[in-house]
């Protein structure tokens, strides 16, 4: 099936079923979903996924223990093998809709920097988020490899090991707690987020060091960690870090197109009904995006919903 086209000023624009912004777990299996309605669909994506600086992913079922890389590479070729899907490299740099009197003439016009305009009946947003890691020597270097975000994620890899806990926010003392079922955990307040006195004693029954001079440096030939040095001149022995980076979008896209955000502990994260579907009428968003906790799992399972969302709608309407 070939998408129609509509006329522009200047060209025949091709018109989607459905355009999906971000081809990583959640924009890939939302994508599959419409594939398989027989919707004409184009991923958009950017390459510059989320969870690239990890070698491997962990508890996926099926995918434990494989890279992020090649599970994409495998969902792309099996995606393609549908008829109706259409898939264009590049950043989504604008996007504005255009309704028309009922919703099922609902249009939303999107550009690929530096390529092409389309237009689309809906809009899937997988866009992900941006880390934003703490100002600390040695962080960037070591992402995803020995400075980690997730326990069940990355935990089981290092575990045994010594442990540490970087503090970013009040929640950070949760994430300490968990982390001793995998090794010896010392949690570094930064000074600033202390735990209370009845935090403090949970923490000392989960056999927690508690560390309130800053971490300044991480020491080590990166990617791996052997110490982390302290504000006051101490160095400690650490050979994996957990800490709760900042999260900001990493595309003007949903601002652009008026969704509203919710706050979350890390960062903004747009705001979803249960079927995925954000403040727009027919534009829906799923993943790291549209969530405040962070999961390659709980991101594909947000992805299915949110192709649902979208085929539902466009019948439905």
């Amino acid at each position: 099936m070939i998408p129609k086209t509509i006329s522009n000023e200047t060209s025949l624009r091709p018109i989607f079923d459905v355009a999906i912004i971000g081809g990583s777990f959640a924009g890939l299996t939302a994508a599959m979903q419409l594939a398989r309605a027989r919707r004409n669909i184009c991923v958009m994506d950017a390459g510059k996924p989320r969870n690239r600086f990890a070698l491997t992913s962990h508890g996926f079922l099926g995918l434990d223990g494989k890279s992020p890389t090649e599970i994409r590479k495998t969902a792309i070729s099996q995606l393609m093998a549908y008829p109706t899907v259409t898939m264009r490299d590049g950043l989504v740099s604008h996007a504005e809709p255009h309704a028309g009197p009922h919703d099922s003439d609902m249009r939303f016009d999107i550009t690929i920097e530096g390529s092409e305009c389309i237009t689309a009946r809906r809009i899937i947003l997988a866009t992900g988020v941006r880390d934003i890691l703490p100002d600390i020597s040695g962080m960037t270097e070591r992402w995803g490899v020995t400075v980690l975000h997730c326990p069940y994620c990355h935990g089981y890899e290092v575990r045994d090991e010594q442990i540490g806990v970087i503090a970013t926010m009040p929640q950070s003392s949760h994430q300490a707690m968990m982390l001793p079922d995998w090794g010896p955990t010392t949690y570094f307040t930064q000074g600033v987020y202390l735990p209370d006195d009845e935090t403090s004693a949970k923490m000392a029954q989960r056999g927690i060091t508690i560390e309130n001079s800053p971490v300044v440096a991480l020491l080590g030939t990166a990617p791996t960690l052997e110490a982390v040095r302290l504000a006051d001149g101490r160095t400690l022995p650490i050979t994996a870090v957990f800490t709760g980076p900042k999260v900001a979008m990493p595309s003007p896209v949903a601002e652009l197109l008026g969704c509203a955000f919710d706050d979350g502990p890390q960062g903004p994260f747009i705001k979803v009904d249960a079927s995925q579907e954000t403040t727009v009428p027919g534009i829906f968003a799923a993943g790291d995006a549209a969530a405040a906790r962070h999961n390659a799992t709980l991101a594909s399972a947000a992805g299915i919903m949110a192709g649902f969302g979208a085929h539902q709608s466009l019948i439905f309407a």
